[in-house]
């Protein structure tokens, strides 16, 4: 019989693109994700939002800016999330 070789696929991280909501923390940011949904039985539009708690090192970001989050390794009990890219600065 033959072997075949198993290739194991990384998964690749989640990012999500969101507003940064507070930069009080020391190296720390809160990130609000905003969505659209259906709603199924109604078959209207909602707003979802959901907050993360980011890792930022250099304490960059601050209130209004829009930011890109990635999901790594835990830095603390609720900092799952690290700061990728500012992609956009608050005005």
């Amino acid at each position: 019989m033959e072997e075949k070789a198993v290739q194991t696929v990384k998964p690749t991280k989640r990012s999500f693109v969101g507003l940064v909501t507070s930069d009080k923390m020391d190296k720390s940011i809160v990130v609000t994700i905003t969505a659209k949904k259906m709603y199924r039985l109604y078959k209207k539009y909602v707003t979802w939002s959901k907050k993360y708690m980011a890792h930022d090192e250099k304490n960059d970001a601050h209130v209004g800016d829009t930011v890109r989050i990635v999901e790594c390794s835990p830095y603390s009990r609720h900092k799952c999330w690290r700061l990728a890219e500012i992609v956009e600065r608050a005005k």
